[in-house]
């Protein structure tokens, strides 16, 4: 999970790039997001954001005062998310992962994943639903951003119907809804998205 569906490497990249520069830098809490702890009734949890990347949904979290643990693949990306969560004076649990051979034990009430599924390779999906699976406590989440097939061209993160996100996932969840949305970053017009409400049963 070193690289990218694209073929690029996570940890230069972070090295490289400011993240604020980067397509996917968000500074607030995804709305979606914000949406389904509102309808959920979502205030006080153990929370995984899973390819923290910037940091910046991790922190928001932490913010309204949800226990979060953050994860990346690159260590420079989670060395540049601590070092933002200090900036806002918020307490974040990062840590180096990589959730293909995951070393996190404990469950979580729920998992947000905004942009990791979508670039992994199509063998690696599998391994990905049954470790968070494992990682979501009975009845948790995985709350799951993505690309959406209506996003046109072929660059960029792998594109998904609803119909596939059922079918990746239905064996071990309960997908609850799949909706189209928009992927709110740098990039404009916004990508086509799809938010899913995925429930361990």
């Amino acid at each position: 999970m070193k690289k990218s569906r694209e073929g690029r490497d996570w940890e230069q990249y972070y090295q490289e790039e400011e993240v604020e520069s980067m397509p996917w830098f968000h500074p607030r809490l995804d709305h979606d997001l914000e949406n389904a702890l509102a309808r959920f009734n979502i205030r006080s949890a153990a929370v995984l954001d899973l390819g923290t990347g910037p940091g910046t949904q991790a922190i928001a979290l932490a913010k309204m005062g949800f226990q979060v643990t953050a994860t990346d693949v690159s260590k420079t990306a989670v060395a540049k998310a601590r070092a933002r969560s200090l900036q806002k004076g918020v307490s974040v649990h990062f840590v180096h992962d990589d959730i293909l051979k995951t070393g996190l034990e404990r469950e979580f009430d729920f998992v947000f994943d905004r942009g990791c599924f979508h670039v992994l390779e199509p063998h690696d999906r599998p391994t990905y639903v049954e470790t968070v699976h494992d990682l979501i406590r009975p009845e948790g989440f995985l709350f799951l951003k993505c690309f959406s097939r209506l996003e046109p061209g072929e660059e960029g993160p792998n594109r998904f119907s609803p119909h596939e996100i059922r079918e990746q996932f239905q064996s071990s969840f309960r997908v609850e809804s799949v909706k189209e949305s928009k992927f709110m970053g740098n990039r404009r017009p916004y990508p086509r998205a799809l938010f899913c409400l995925i429930q361990r049963v």
